[in-house]
């Protein structure tokens, strides 16, 4: 009876050590942020959040969908970065972050684009989505339409610069997966870096707004946004030993503590997690062979930069998978999918990569697929 009132003591001296455990346990970071993400780049595991679901103004962070958008236009070949864009009365009339376009001032799209990403420009963003959608209104839906094929459940816009707009909502969660889409552009990296850019031949300075170039290691670009509704938000990027990162805070109270809390998030990231690479973008991983064309074999390349992230000392962890097609007829397009690269963590699926081939291939002629045909018969008959 004394042994069993003992067990049952000690029972209850550990059940009320692990309840206080848990009252006292503080998450891994303290954020003054209202709604925060950390992301890995490559496979889009998410490292912490809080409220990353919660729906919020994004002010200007906005623009980062109006840069994704456009740069998928341009890739597609419905616009060029060298087209002269028009304003319109109706751009020129924007108010907030502007470069004062006048109606009829006509600039290349790559600096509207240029403007957008470096100085907020609310009165570009009008003449460049006027230019693709053919109005502001169409733009915004394109906008939209491409949140739904991200699979964005949290976010709605009602215009394309970002200033307050009943319904005009989005989440940390769902910037984080629209910067992780818009990085997979060169030239988003290329633009949100540039620190000063000199327009109307440097008559008009547009400094970044995105102070994280200047003060933390290895930031990348991103895109700032304030208004008294939204407070300070922040989506950005950072890179350091093959490790990419996008932060995301929404709602951080007071001026420069987007760049505060977002330093955070990447110190956390960067202390405790590495990357594994496994391939670069563009690198061989292997070959294919090909019939009916014009040579036998083709190499095929990961079609973007394929790396695993875990914690740190785990890199055992992490194996990979390449799926190949045996053989395919010609004629074979550059860029074809023909296989792909499949990344477990633990045994478990944490990323899947196209393999494309790395140039074309057209049909071969009838009198070198005869020739093909003796060569196999000969060889069989050796």
């Amino acid at each position: 009876m004394k042994c069993r009132k003992i067990c049952c003591l000690l029972i209850v001296i550990f059940m009320l050590a692990v309840q206080m455990g848990s009252a006292g346990a503080q998450p891994v970071i303290q954020t003054t942020a209202e709604s925060a993400v950390l992301m890995d780049a490559a496979t889009g595991k998410i490292l912490f959040s809080k409220n990353p679901d919660k729906e919020l103004p994004p002010a200007s962070v906005t623009k980062v969908m109006t840069l994704l958008v456009a740069l998928e236009a341009v890739d597609k070949g419905k616009a060029k970065l060298t087209d002269k864009v028009e304003t319109s009365e109706n751009a020129s009339n924007m108010g907030g972050s502007q470069i004062y376009l006048e109606p009829g001032e006509g600039m290349p799209l790559k600096t509207l684009l240029i403007s957008i990403a470096v100085g907020s420009a609310n009165d570009a963003c009008v003449a460049v989505a006027e230019y693709i959608a053919g109005s502001h209104e169409a733009y915004v839906k394109m906008m939209n339409d491409k949140a739904a094929e991200l699979g964005l459940k949290h976010t709605k816009f009602i215009n394309a610069y970002g200033l307050p707009a009943k319904g005009h909502y989005t989440s940390a969660g769902d910037l984080a997966v629209m910067m992780r889409e818009a990085v997979k552009y060169p030239l988003f990296n290329e633009m949100t870096k540039i620190k000063r850019y000199d327009l109307r031949n440097g008559k008009f300075i547009l400094n970044n707004t995105n102070k994280l170039l200047w003060w933390y290691r290895g930031a990348e670009g991103g895109k700032t946004g304030w208004t008294n509704e939204a407070m300070y938000c922040l989506a950005s990027t950072a890179k350091r030993d093959n490790l990419k990162l996008i932060a995301v805070v929404m709602a951080t109270p007071e001026p420069r503590s987007h760049f505060r809390e977002s330093m955070k998030l990447y110190n956390y990231g960067f202390a405790q997690y590495e990357a594994v690479p496994i391939a670069g973008s563009g690198q061989s991983m292997g070959k294919v062979r090909v019939g009916q064309g014009t040579v036998d074999w083709i190499d095929l390349a990961a079609k973007h930069n394929i790396s695993a992230v875990v914690k740190k000392g785990q890199k055992d962890t992490v194996t990979h998978q390449i799926s190949i097609e045996p053989i395919i007829k010609a004629p074979v397009a550059k860029g074809q999918v023909l296989g792909a690269v499949t990344v477990y963590e633990n045994k478990k699926e944490v990323l899947k990569v196209d393999l494309v081939s790395t140039k074309e291939i057209p049909k071969g002629t009838v009198f070198r697929h005869m020739f093909q045909l003796l060569r196999s018969v000969y060889s069989y008959n050796q």
